[in-house]
């Protein structure tokens, strides 16, 4: 293949689950780590099947050594047992996803980490720390990040590629309980893989769901230094997807901070924001927020009681959040959210003890009931916005946006012991 600048998407020899090994695909599928909702969404995942992947990608023990190690003993236990089974073949693989009529293919591959790949959010360490011990100790990847790159948008190049596999026979093919159909096919073609390698030559990605796993293949790279860009150190698993044949969808990531309770958070303020008590249910109290000009956010501290935070004083604003970025970063409720609300008037620090971040406004919701504290609700960012505070070199703050439709964890792994 070309050695390019661009984007270098590596086939790789997937690691997939024994269909007769199984109960079925769907009961051994898991939404991202970072979106199901612990503990209740672990249980509900570990009783589906005794190998649903959750398993893997979020071990329970006591404490984090014990977690990493179960996790790379059961990975090697179900490789052992042929629960989990390599593909004979390196490949890339076409992943298609629908529900109604939302249709994404893109292309899950291997990704030079040297590659024009631009992030758009902070990370939080601890996340990155405890994703690398995972990752270190199974040697394997998971899950695939999501990013998107803009193509032609034409039947040409990768594209073409995808267009043609589709209408072969799939691998698999499943429909998981959020109600998405997902069918994955592997390209083994020489023809077709120097198709996609020259197209993605000219291309850059931005990374639309996945940052702390991105920092989390950067990390471990580091340590593994040998072999240059041979090693399989130097590349991670990615679903490629061209945005101009298939756009994705941007949502909010919510905030749940347990520890403060609603009424401590609207003392607290102090004259900083507006508060209006608006009316219930969920969606008729996100329906005022999303009508609310400027910065808005919606607080709840359950199903009963939801109120409107907006008209921020300007001199807060002026006072908390760093005038050395972009207009369009300074105006982000995300960056008001974080400079002006967690830090200067509540501080709170941005710790997984203390902020909670949650890609569902209803589960958002329920933890904030549950844990007697308070959850802010947010609004999506356009993806306009996200690309090209990207392309300025800016990261938002961090789980500022949430893009989707994610890809399904479960339906192809990639071991890294497999490639040395």
């Amino acid at each position: 293949m070309t050695s390019t600048d661009g984007l270098r998407l590596h086939p790789f020899r997937g690691l997939r689950y024994a269909p007769d090994r199984v109960s079925s695909l769907t009961a051994v599928t898991s939404p991202p780590y970072d979106v199901v909702v612990r503990p209740d969404g672990v249980r509900h995942l570990e009783t589906a099947d005794p190998y649903n992947i959750v398993r893997l990608i979020l071990p329970q023990a006591p404490d984090p050594a014990t977690r990493h190690r179960q996790a790379a003993e059961t990975l090697r236990r179900w490789r052992a047992q042929g629960v989990l089974a390599t593909d004979d073949r390196p490949a890339l693989y076409v992943y298609e996803q629908s529900k109604g009529s939302l249709l994404q293919r893109g292309l899950i591959g291997a990704l030079d980490l040297d590659g024009p790949v631009l992030p758009h959010e902070d990370v939080i360490p601890e996340v990155v720390e405890d994703r690398a011990a995972l990752m270190r100790a199974a040697a394997a990847n998971f899950e695939p990040l999501l990013l998107s790159y803009v193509g032609q948008g034409t039947g040409n190049g990768a594209t073409g590629v995808i267009e043609r596999t589709v209408r072969t026979t799939p691998l698999l093919s499943t429909t998981t309980e959020d109600g998405f159909a997902h069918r994955l096919w592997a390209v083994t073609d020489p023809a077709d893989l120097t198709a996609v390698d020259d197209d993605l030559a000219i291309r850059h990605a931005l990374i639309a769901d996945g940052h702390h796993r991105w920092a989390t293949y950067q990390r471990l790279r580091e340590e593994h230094p040998g072999n240059g860009s041979a090693s399989p150190w130097a590349s991670g698993l990615v679903l490629l997807v061209d945005s101009a044949r298939h756009p994705l969808q941007v949502r909010a990531i919510h905030r749940v901070l347990p520890h403060l309770p609603l009424d401590s958070a609207l003392s607290g303020l102090d004259g900083a924001f507006r508060v209006r008590p608006v009316e219930g249910p969920l969606d008729a109290a996100l329906a005022v927020l999303d009508g609310t000009p400027g910065n808005a956010f919606l607080l709840t501290s359950g199903p009963e009681r939801f109120c409107v935070l907006d008209r921020p004083d300007p001199e807060l604003l002026h006072r908390t959040i760093r005038r050395d970025r972009p207009a369009a970063w300074r105006e982000l409720d995300a960056t008001v959210l974080h400079s002006a609300l967690l830090d200067e008037v509540w501080r709170i620090r941005d710790h997984p003890s203390e902020i909670s971040y949650l890609h569902s406004a209803a589960d958002a919701v329920e933890q904030a009931a549950k844990h007697g504290g308070t959850a802010v609700l947010m609004r999506p960012v356009l993806e306009q916005t996200v690309r090209q505070l990207a392309m300025d070199g800016v990261t938002m703050p961090r789980k500022s946006t949430s893009f989707g439709p994610k890809p399904a964890t479960g339906l192809v792994l990639r071991v890294l012991d497999e490639e040395v």
